[in-house]
């Protein structure tokens, strides 16, 4: 299995919020609330064609906060929901974490329900490039999108902002496989942009 990208992330500082935000600008039905009790965080899913999905996520203030910072930056989230991350699926975390920049964490295992992954998760929360670097994921179950239903969503591609673009391309040649969409420009603003199909059109989501 090649790097591909596995899913995108949109944050959000309340998840009702985030999700009914993602599901009016999209035209579309997100799944089922899901936890993540090792990080104190909650989610919803919808699937894009060809082979991601769409993450909503938000702290779960209800939840046992963790000894250790959330990922995403959830801990310092604050405003209206917003596209923040990418993550891309790697056959290998070992070898892809020798492959990243040195500041891109450790490790970590989880386990939800029938799901079973790796992830390398920064310990400061934040992900080298001021975020536009992706999260490294490797499963070790099925993964989530093969559960969802087709919403009609298919991702044409991926914009990535950045005060340093040619570092950020350095850094993620070895990962050139996910690449296919992604398109790395300068900018004084570190962010993400992605470009959408919906049952109602094309959206820019940001």
């Amino acid at each position: 299995m090649p790097y591909r990208i596995d899913h995108l992330v949109i944050s959000a500082a309340d998840l009702q919020q985030g999700k009914e935000w993602a599901e009016g600008l999209l035209d579309v039905e997100f799944g089922p609330r899901g936890v993540h009790p090792d990080m104190g965080t909650q989610n919803h899913l919808v699937a894009m064609r060809p082979d991601a999905y769409l993450e909503v996520i938000a702290a779960d203030h209800d939840a046992l906060r963790p000894d250790y910072p959330r990922w995403f930056d959830l801990d310092n989230f604050g405003g209206p929901p917003r596209l923040t991350h990418w993550v891309v699926s790697c056959p290998d975390l070992e070898e892809a974490w020798e492959l990243a920049p040195a500041n891109v964490g450790r490790i970590l295992s989880f386990r939800r329900g029938d799901y079973a992954w790796r992830m390398i998760v920064p310990e400061t929360g934040i992900l080298p490039f001021d975020d536009c670097f992706p999260a490294l994921i490797e499963w070790h179950s099925t993964r989530p999108v093969h559960a969802l239903a087709d919403a009609g969503l298919l991702m044409r591609r991926l914009k990535i902002s950045h005060p340093e673009p040619d570092a950020l391309r350095a850094a993620l040649s070895p990962f050139v496989a996910a690449m296919e969409h992604v398109r790395i420009v300068q900018s004084d603003t570190p962010g993400l942009t992605a470009e959408i199909s919906t049952p109602s059109g094309e959206i820019w989501i940001a």
